[in-house]
């Protein structure tokens, strides 16, 4: 019969909060910002479009509350970073790939991805670019797809083909927060 028995090498991670280290030093930047406040708005006070989120991180991690915006938030200086992230539908061309069709011919073809990013959080904490990852992810899903069909599935099955790539991009792409919305070949 076991029993669960917290020994020593049992760790619990606590994410409660920065810690003792992480608050003296939010307490010593909310005291230098005091202490320079005119002159600390500039560096403090960030905008962010209609179209874009801010992921804000504090001592390396994210805020919780998830990304900020539109609209007007407050950075401590020294202590966060924060990246913005575009929301609007981003149109990814993939170059042209010669592939070798399941009958034995070679197809140089090309496609159009439309895709946004729905979870700003999770697109800066997953992946580290997503707009390129997503172009290689659709190049190489092109070349796997298309392999698998013959010449003459690929001309009368373009749509066909297009929401099957669709799905397997927006299922690859969920983790990352990015929705593909449209592929046209």
């Amino acid at each position: 019969m076991e029993s669960n028995k917290v020994g020593p090498d049992a760790r619990q991670v606590s994410d409660d909060g920065p810690g003792c280290c992480g608050c003296i030093l939010m307490g010593l930047s909310y005291f230098i910002v005091g202490i320079f406040f005119p002159f600390s708005l500039a560096m403090c006070i960030k905008i962010v479009q209609e179209y874009e989120r801010a992921v804000i991180f504090r001592l390396g991690r994210v805020l919780p509350g998830g990304a900020k915006g539109p609209g007007m938030f407050f950075i401590l200086p020294c202590l966060d970073d924060f990246k913005k992230v575009d929301l609007r539908t981003v149109a990814n061309d993939v170059p042209p790939q010669e592939i070798l069709t399941k009958d034995s011919v070679t197809v140089a073809v090309d496609a159009v991805i439309y895709s946004s990013i729905y979870d700003p959080t999770m697109s800066v904490i997953n992946v580290e670019n997503a707009d390129a990852s997503t172009r290689l992810l659709a190049a190489t899903t092109l070349r796997n797809v298309l392999g698998t069909k013959n010449m003459s599935e690929i001309l009368s099955d373009r749509d066909s083909i297009a929401h099957q790539m669709k799905a397997l991009l927006d299922q690859a792409t969920d983790p990352w927060g990015i929705r593909v919305e449209r592929v046209e070949m």
